[in-house]
This record gives structure tokens, C-alpha cells and sequence, in this order.
């Protein structure tokens, strides 16, 4: 366990030598479990390891400018070393369970440093009674273990930070970020903090809302069917969940609720089914069904979920279904699964909906994490053994984050950060269903800063990779960027991690100035193309499905060409024609009422709605 005696020598207590010699790109890092201050509780440690950029760029005497990057995974609960060995770390985990260099590993654009936490995730430590209680004390632990790094290394103390994560980091950043700012003498110089595919809002904004437009983006997910089509239309405004986003926004959206007042805050708050894998399959729920110890209500969801509608035909149109309610995420990949190829009977992503490889690729980094060498050469605890995702850490086992979400104070937020000079970036993947990024423009427009309330002119500037290839939308306005990726899901470094590798590098560390629109607001830098200023940016005609021994997709699903024409011609018509009339013939603005969601307990959209997560 670490000690508060930090001497000249203390760096090399962390020091990683010997781990994988056949990787001679490999910078030199460190790696170790660091205290977080608690009082009565030193065995509550955060476990970080650290990449230099180049032999000596966290050790020796930095110039005060160079950046360094802090990256956290989300969950709530899962290891950021997920992140380093999937998505942005010089290691790669294939799907051999092998190891080898990330091309596009940010280790190259700045020192990066992966933290799991809050404590007891992934490598960090915890002892009786030494959770988090809230956001806010992840916050206070966060600034415990950063004064303990700067000891370590001292240089990091006046350099530059941009603090990025993403998932669930959408509600750990901006809590450590306002707690940086609250502090008299704050350990580190924040510079930027940047978000993807974040828990910004409340469930039902990230979730629940954006799925209309994860149909426009992947029509496939309906089979292509505008009878489906228009039955979300109506559902979704039903629910209020049609909000209309302007440029200037004018007048405040309210926090969505997707249920009555009794269901929880926070979205990861049932505790059912968090003991569940990440890329969950349908036949792993029906497994699970049974062979657990099922309770009388448990037996009733079942029952339910049995006696789901094999068809549409005799669907309620014009109310509320009494199932699902407001549950549309639910029912959306409900039909997927029942009734839309290559889904169904198969395999689902919510993370990545181009993804229906039955089975899924593995990107299992335990094996080398646990391995005794490994472990050994990182100072990595051996009272535990390393997971991808714990159980929440929120005051123990199955206990809910209490915290409000950061949507309610961003706006306070993005005052603070302006008058610190500090920016604020959020991304999101096109292909993520879970945390759609309509619902990140619905954050947008719901924040006010730089004195006006949200994006005064709709993203619509592409932006490109290094090889010229058209990676997304971006746009920067008084001191926030808003980014889309194309062909990206929830992890856009994993899914797109040449074009994650340009973004960081030119709009995070650096200072483009593409989409970024003039003080008065009558011109964009890169320019704006109008198919892109539509809300939705067509996804994937190419399903991949399938997979040979569980490593390599041999085919994709791709729909007839006269289907996708006649769908373009009924799409475009549907979204030029406003919402379908359900008596009030208003799409909602600020001002939204919400209906109430059926009975989503007892159905499988627990199953997709709980333990998908980041």
C-alpha cells in the first residue's frame, strides 16, 4: 500500500520493467496504487498507470506547457484500464487474448495517465465501509489522489491537464471538474475537460429520448418499415420526448423522467442485473433465466416477457403502450431482436449497433491483467483480482449514485470553467444507441454559456482524419465543441480510433479552428454542409453478423436497394411532415409534459436498460 512519504526516489517504487520486451515502441511507464487522503480509511487508493510520451516526460523537468491527459472509464464501476488495452493505450488486447502496440495510442500526443476509480474499481482499493457515498465524494477522493500524484510527480503539478473520459465519466467529470474549481489551491492546472457519449442528462434524456433518431440512423433495426416507424413517432410524442431543439435554443427543457416518481435517478440504480457481461446476448438472458433462483416476481417478468406481442398487428397507436410506456429504448431493440434480421434470435450491441456478430468478439484484457508477471511488473495488489466492471461502488453493493445528474449544474459549470480559461469538449459515436448523442444536443441546448443558451447555428462542419477520410461533424462555439463521429459507437477510440487519434490531438490538445463560428455568429471556419446540418447522419448500410470461431466477421446483412429507396422516399416525407397527430399536433418545446411508462420492471427491458453501461 502506498505511504505519504514522497521522496526524490518515489518514482521508482512505480516503475513498470520487463512487462512484454517484444514490444520495443512501448515508452516508459509507471503504475501502482496511490492514497486518496481519507481520513481513517488508507487502504482507499486509486490504481493508476501512466505512458510517457517520451523517455523522461513525466519524470524530468517538463516545460510547464506540455500537456498531460488523465482518461476514465465510466459504469459506474468499470476499470479505466478497459480503456488503455480496447481504446486509447499503446497495448491492444485481440481476440486471441494476445497483446500487441496501438498505433493510435494518445501516449504519443501527450504523458497519459488511466485512473480506476472511484475506489475498489478495477485495481484500486477499498476497505470496510470506504465506498463512495456520491458523486461528490468521488470528487473529494479524486483531489486526494491528484495531490499525491503531483508529489510523485512534481512536474504534473503546473502543467496542463485535460481530463477526458468517457459513459459515466459524464457525471464523474464534471463533479471532479467543479470541485477543481471550488478549491482555493487546486493540486493541478486544469485545462480541458472532454466527454464522449456521456450520462450528461437523466436516463431518459441519454437513453430513452434519442430513439427516433437511432431509427432514422439505422432504419434496419425496423426492418425498414414505416408502419413501425410512425408507431415511435407517436410513442415518442406521447412521452415528450420530441423536443424541439433551435438555434438559439429558447426556453428550458425540464429533467425527463421515463417512469412514475418512484423510479430511481440514477439509471444503474436496479440491482438485478448488474452481475450481468457487457456485450450481453439474448441467449445469455434466457440462460441467465434460467438457471438463477427465480422469486415470485421474477417468475411474473418472465411470464411477461413470454407473452410479449409476436407481431404489431392490434399495437395501441395514438397511446401509450401499456407495457413499455415510455420505455422506447426497450421496445425498440425488443423489435430488433423479435422481428428484424440479422438480429433477430441473435446477438445485440447497444454500444454499437452495426455489431451483431453472434458470437461477439472478445476484447477480454483479465487474462493478461491477472497473469502473476503482469500483475507483479504494475505493483498491482494481490488481495484482489483485477475485474473490467464492479459492482457499484456507491456505498456498497447494488447501491444507487444518489447524485443529481450533471445536466442540472453544467451551465454554472461552463460560467466557472470560461472564467478559468478551461474548455469543454463532448463527442459522441454515431452508431451508439445507449447513450445517443441527441441526447448530448439536448445537453447542449439546455446549457447556457458564453452568455447564450446553447449553439446559436446547427453543427454541420466535417471534419477529417489524417488520411483525409470524412470522420464526422464538428462544431465550437464560445468555448465548447460538439463533435459526431461517423462509423463510431460508445467507445469512439475503440470503433474509430484513427479518427479519436486526429480529434484529440487537433481539438482537444489542440487549437483547429474548423467549425468554430465567429463572435458574430455569421460564419463557420471549415464551412457548413447542409445533408450534415439535418438531425440525423445516416448510419451503416452494412450489418456485420456472424463470426467465425468468435474473432472475424464473414458477412454483413445489407438490405435490397429497392427497400432502402423506398424507405428514403418515405423518410423523407415523414420528417419534413412534424409529428404525427396525437390530438395537441405540437411538436414540444421547452415547456414538455411527460406520459407514463407501463409496467418496464416486469419486462426485458430491464435487461437492456440496467446493466448497459460504460
Amino acid at each position: 500500500m502506498p505511504t505519504t512519504a514522497f521522496g526524490p526516489d518515489w518514482q521508482n517504487y512505480f516503475e513498470v520493467d520487463g512487462l512484454l520486451p517484444n514490444l520495443t515502441t512501448l515508452s516508459r511507464s509507471f503504475a501502482g496504487n496511490v492514497g486518496v487522503n481519507r481520513a481513517n480509511h488508507p487502504n482507499a487508493t486509486l490504481f493508476f498507470w501512466a505512458f510517457e510520451k517520451v523517455n523522461g516526460s513525466l519524470t524530468g523537468a517538463a516545460a510547464s506547457t506540455d500537456p498531460w491527459i488523465i482518461w476514465l472509464n465510466g459504469g459506474p464501476g468499470d476499470s479505466s484500464l478497459r480503456g488503455l488495452m480496447t481504446e486509447n493505450g499503446p497495448l491492444h488486447v485481440n481476440g486471441d487474448y494476445s497483446i500487441s502496440n496501438n498505433n493510435y495510442s494518445w501516449s504519443q500526443l501527450a504523458d497519459v495517465v488511466w485512473v480506476d476509480q472511484p475506489v475498489g474499481t478495477g485495481y484500486s482499493t477499498s476497505d470496510t465501509g470506504s465506498y463512495v457515498a456520491d458523486e461528490n465524494q468521488v470528487a473529494e477522493d479524486f483531489l486526494g489522489f491528484l495531490s499525491n500524484m503531483v508529489k510523485i510527480f512534481p512536474s504534473l503539478a503546473t502543467r496542463p491537464l485535460y481530463l477526458i473520459g468517457e459513459s459515466y465519466a459524464g457525471r464523474y467529470i464534471p463533479y471532479i471538474s467543479k470541485a477543481l474549481f471550488s478549491t482555493a489551491d487546486p493540486p493541478v492546472a486544469l485545462k480541458k475537460i472532454s466527454i464522449g457519449n456521456g450520462a450528461l442528462g437523466s436516463l431518459a434524456t441519454f437513453e430513452q429520448l434519442p430513439t427516433l433518431t437511432t431509427i432514422e440512423t439505422y432504419p434496419q433495426l425496423i426492418g425498414y418499415d414505416p408502419d413501425v416507424y410512425n408507431y415511435f413517432k407517436t410513442q415518442e410524442h406521447l412521452c415528450g420526448y420530441d423536443l424541439n431543439l433551435t438555434y438559439p435554443q429558447s426556453g428550458l427543457f425540464p429533467t425527463l423522467h421515463s417512469g412514475k416518481s418512484s423510479e430511481p435517478a440514477d439509471p444503474l440504480a436496479a440491482p438485478a442485473l448488474k452481475s450481468m457481461t457487457r456485450r450481453q446476448t439474448l441467449q445469455a438472458t434466457k440462460e441467465k433465466a434460467r438457471t438463477m433462483s427465480l422469486n415470485k416476481r421474477e417468475v411474473l417478468r418472465e411470464k411477461r416477457r413470454q407473452e410479449w406481442k409476436r407481431t404489431l398487428t392490434g399495437r395501441p397507436n395514438g397511446t401509450l403502450d401499456p407495457f413499455y410506456g415510455c420505455h422506447l429504448f426497450q421496445e425498440l431493440w425488443d423489435t430488433a431482436l423479435n422481428f428484424s434480421s440479422p438480429w433477430k434470435g441473435g446477438s445485440i450491441d447497444v454500444y454499437n449497433i452495426i455489431d451483431a456478430l453472434n458470437p461477439p468478439i472478445p476484447s477480454d484484457a483479465s487474462v493478461f491483467l491477472n497473469d502473476p508477471n503482469t500483475r507483479a511488473a504494475l505493483h498491482a495488489p494481490t488481495s484482489k483480482d483485477w475485474v473490467e466492471s464492479f459492482d457499484y461502488p456507491f456505498g456498497g453493493i447494488d447501491s444507487p449514485d444518489p447524485s443529481p445528474e450533471p445536466m442540472r449544474f453544467l451551465s454554472e459549470l461552463a460560467a466557472n470553467a470560461s472564467a478559468l480559461g478551461v474548455g469543454i469538449v463532448f463527442f459522441s459515436g454515431n452508431d451508439d444507441s445507449i447513450s445517443a448523442h441527441r441526447g448530448t444536443e439536448v445537453v447542449i441546448q439546455n446549457m447556457t454559456f458564453g452568455g447564450i443558451q446553447g449553439f446559436t447555428r446547427r453543427p454541420g462542419t466535417p471534419f477529417q482524419d489524417d488520411q483525409g477520410n470524412f470522420a464526422g461533424i464538428v462544431h465550437q462555439e464560445r468555448g465548447l465543441t460538439y463533435a459526431l463521429f461517423q462509423n463510431a459507437g460508445h467507445f469512439v477510440a475503440q470503433s474509430a480510433p484513427g479518427a479519436a487519434y486526429t480529434f484529440v490531438r487537433d481539438f482537444v490538445l489542440g487549437a483547429s479552428t474548423t467549425g468554430l463560428v465567429d463572435s458574430d455568429a455569421r460564419t463557420v471556419a471549415g464551412g457548413e454542409d447542409s445533408n450534415l446540418q439535418a438531425n440525423v447522419l445516416p448510419g451503416n448500410s452494412a450489418i456485420l453478423q456472424w463470426a467465425k470461431g468468435g474473432t472475424t466477421a464473414i458477412s454483413s446483412a445489407i438490405a435490397p436497394r429497392r427497400t432502402i429507396a423506398a424507405w428514403n422516399a418515405f423518410i423523407a416525407t415523414a420528417t419534413a411532415a412534424g409529428p404525427v397527430s396525437t390530438g395537441s399536433g405540437k411538436k414540444h418545446s421547452a415547456a414538455v409534459g411527460l406520459g407514463r411508462g407501463g409496467p418496464w420492471l416486469w419486462g426485458l427491458g430491464l435487461v437492456l436498460a440496467v446493466h448497459f453501461y460504460f
